[in-house]
């Protein structure tokens, strides 16, 4: 293509005259009015389904695609209003009929409320519940969340940037709760993603395990979202690919982090006892692939003050940290932090915390909740999506298949380092999720140490999400293996010669 030609394509791409597109929720509501899934609209447009999920929240495709959309919605239009004036011909006028919701609700699962309570998708007054979570059944009852009460101002709120242009009706509403109810799948309508992926790679790279192995690599992150659009089929939680973020959620420069604090540990026993140890450095398996399962937000955070924590909701709290007194055997579950003072911290650490405060524990006092940004939340969100993943990686360590367990480790873990501001995955944007899966590997790092610990081990080293270093007979506490509820060895070594020597790490091997 010579420059002229280029140009053209530029202006063409850009030119006024292209084909408008209808606003994000009539897109939605053409789509569903034909019985069609995103996926099935997704292949039709060769892209991913979380991507018609974000040109319905409000994001416009570009390009080629556009036309392709645009194409579709016209011609959905056209087919739903020919259907509409043949049944108005044959029954009458419909408006006689009663209104009936865009949305199925399956009625063994809906509850009436004695008192109305904030709906998980606007935070509104909602009368009935949909399996425990309050939420309006018509979703034209759902809109903006309410002011904050002028008594109870919030502090941080007022400098917060408005959500994006085209995008703010559907913030306002989250990620939306769709109640369709337990659907059974053929056998032939799940298919072994991650196999077909091993077995077509090898083949074509002629049976050659590293090409092989580079190449999934490579493709990690695009084939996980396509496993994760895969098992969201039937949930009851649509996800909102690209909602909008309060400014602590940012980065406050292009190279800089936001205001979030994931309390990974670092951290090495001060002192040992005297004479010479012999220190077991354990790998805990698949630290990210078990943190998929945390509570995670379904809608919009949003803004709340004062000391309180509810157990059904989910997301960040600026909080102010208690004192911790164990430091001589135990990790401080907020990691190492220099700097005292309230401190942004995600659900993970905060229910952490709130454990050790408790009676069972009685570790520390409990923490100062100052404010927080939450919402509706659930545990199982990515519960089919890890199952998967999971699953996959148990067979290939029975079968020796070093391919497919390189695969699947690397599409759990890049699925994670990309949900926040990454040029790798455009199809989620979801910092809040990543912090909050990062901090539960963190969490349930610690949460081994104390059983180590609770056991009679002598604990002496706490690192990141997967390092943990021991004195004593370990296999009495954790069963050896790869699997991940299992560890496995890492490395062996001695240290210590008095009562007043330092405690000194050894270097990892590699």
């Amino acid at each position: 293509m010579n420059d002229f030609e280029a140009i053209d394509a530029l202006l063409a791409s850009t030119a006024p005259g292209r084909v408008p597109l209808p606003p994000a929720e009539e897109r939605r509501r053409l789509r569903e009015g034909l019985n069609l899934s995103r996926a099935q609209l997704a292949q039709a447009l060769g892209v991913g389904a979380s991507t018609v999920g974000g040109w319905e929240s409000g994001r416009d495709p570009s390009g080629e695609v556009r036309e392709k959309y645009a194409y579709f919605l016209e011609g959905a239009r056209t087919k739903l209003d020919a259907a509409a004036a043949m049944a108005t011909a044959a029954v009458g006028d419909p408006a006689d009929a009663p209104a009936e919701s865009d949305q199925a609700v399956d009625t063994d699962d809906v509850d009436a409320l004695a008192v109305p309570q904030p709906c998980v998708l606007c935070g509104q007054p909602a009368r009935h519940q949909v399996e425990g979570f309050p939420q309006h059944l018509d979703p034209a009852e759902c809109g903006p969340a309410e002011p904050a009460q002028p008594e109870k101002p919030a502090p941080r709120q007022e400098p917060r940037k408005p959500a994006p242009a085209g995008r703010q009706s559907q913030a306002a509403r989250g990620v939306k709760v769709v109640p369709v109810g337990r659907r059974v799948q053929a056998a032939s309508d799940t298919p072994d993603l991650i196999g077909s992926a091993v077995a077509a790679a090898l083949a074509e790279h002629a049976g050659d395990v590293d090409a092989a192995t580079a190449a999934l690599v490579k493709r990690a992150i695009p084939d996980a979202m396509a496993l994760l659009d895969h098992t969201r089929k039937g949930g009851r939680y649509d996800i909102v690919a690209h909602p909008w973020l309060p400014d602590i959620l940012r980065k406050q420069s292009a190279r800089g982090a936001d205001q979030i604090w994931e309390a990974r540990p670092k951290w090495t026993r001060p002192e040992l006892p005297a004479d010479q140890h012999e220190v077991t450095a354990l790998d805990v398996n698949g630290a990210y692939l078990s943190a998929l399962k945390t509570h995670l937000p379904l809608g919009q955070l949003e803004h709340s003050t004062g000391d309180h924590h509810d157990r059904r909701r989910a997301g960040v709290h600026l909080i102010t940290p208690p004192v911790w007194d164990h430091d001589a055997v135990l990790p401080n579950p907020i990691g190492n932090r220099d700097e005292p003072g309230p401190l942004w911290v995600t659900e993970p650490t905060l229910r952490l915390l709130l454990r050790l405060a408790g009676p069972k524990y009685g570790l520390c006092d409990p923490p100062e909740i100052h404010e927080s940004w939450t919402s509706g939340a659930t545990e199982g969100l990515l519960e089919k999506f890890r199952i998967v993943l999971k699953d996959a990686r148990d067979r290939a360590i029975g079968e020796d298949d070093e391919v497919t367990l390189e695969y699947v480790k690397q599409m759990y873990s890049k699925f994670v380092s990309t949900l926040g501001e990454s040029n790798y995955n455009r199809e989620l944007y979801r910092t809040d999720w990543m912090h909050l899966i990062r901090s539960q590997a963190f969490a349930n790092l610690w949460t081994k140490a104390f059983k180590a610990y609770d056991e009679g081990l002598m604990v002496v080293r706490a690192m990141g999400t997967d390092e943990l270093h021991v004195i004593g007979d370990w296999r009495a506490v954790f069963p050896e293996g790869r699997g991940v509820t299992e560890v496995k060895v890492k490395d062996v070594y001695a240290v210590g010669t008095d009562q007043d020597q330092p405690m000194q790490a050894p270097q990892s091997p590699s």
